[in-house]
């Protein structure tokens, strides 16, 4: 029996993920290091240190420069999130208002405590049960540590829980905790989340499949 659901936030909730790599990429720029905005779609859902690490092996760039980025990244996160327009989904306010009458419901992000804080305050004061950040277990996705943090914070079974992932390395991180998991293609190709338990096609599929779970 479905007792909770837990979602992503970037790309499941809110559109935002051109803020992070708009800010990823100025970070890195500062430091001398050149990277697409484009490549920090396929790391979406890992916190930012093992984003920082990532890129730094990735590019044979000084593991000196990890403090450095740490330091620069959240800064202009903030900047582009408290300055730009960062919207909703269209629907899914609704769409979780009449999910919470009958599941518990929780986040995982990846994105930083004071990111996550602020969009939580601003589009879904109250809504949830459990709220995961980048910044609450040492390990990001894909390890499985963010979602048995959630796990843990709602007071369910596994097994009673489905997880909303549009990241590839959310989806992992949610199937290597044992969890049923959904995938929803916001920036990425459907193929690309092969690995969740369905791949649904966009929003509007996820709403209907939203319907069907409070009819059972």
């Amino acid at each position: 029996m479905i007792e909770a659901l837990i979602f992503d936030m970037d790309g499941v909730l809110i559109d935002s993920m051109h803020l992070h790599s708009k800010a990823w990429k100025t970070a890195f720029m500062e430091v001398g290091i050149d990277i697409d905005e484009r490549d920090i779609f396929s790391l979406e859902g890992e916190n930012d240190p093992g984003i920082v690490k990532m890129v730094l092996d990735s590019s044979g760039s000084d593991a000196g420069r990890f403090d450095e980025l740490m330091n620069l990244v959240p800064h202009r996160k903030h900047e582009l999130f408290d300055r730009d327009a960062v919207t909703m989904f269209s629907g899914i306010d609704e769409c979780l208002k009449a999910l919470k009458d009958r599941f518990r419901l929780a986040v995982v992000s990846g994105s930083d405590r004071t990111v996550v804080k602020v969009m939580m305050d601003r589009f879904f004061p109250g809504v949830f049960d459990a709220i995961v950040s980048g910044d609450d277990t040492e390990k990001g996705k894909p390890e499985p540590d963010p979602y048995n943090k959630a796990v843990e914070l709602l007071g369910v079974e596994k097994q009673n829980c489905i997880v909303v992932e549009n990241a590839r390395l959310g989806v992992m991180s949610a199937k290597n905790a044992g969890i049923f998991t959904v995938g929803i293609p916001t920036y990425l190709e459907r193929k690309e989340l092969e690995h969740a338990d369905i791949v649904l096609h966009d929003h509007e599929e996820l709403f209907r499949f939203s319907g069907l779970l409070l009819r059972t």
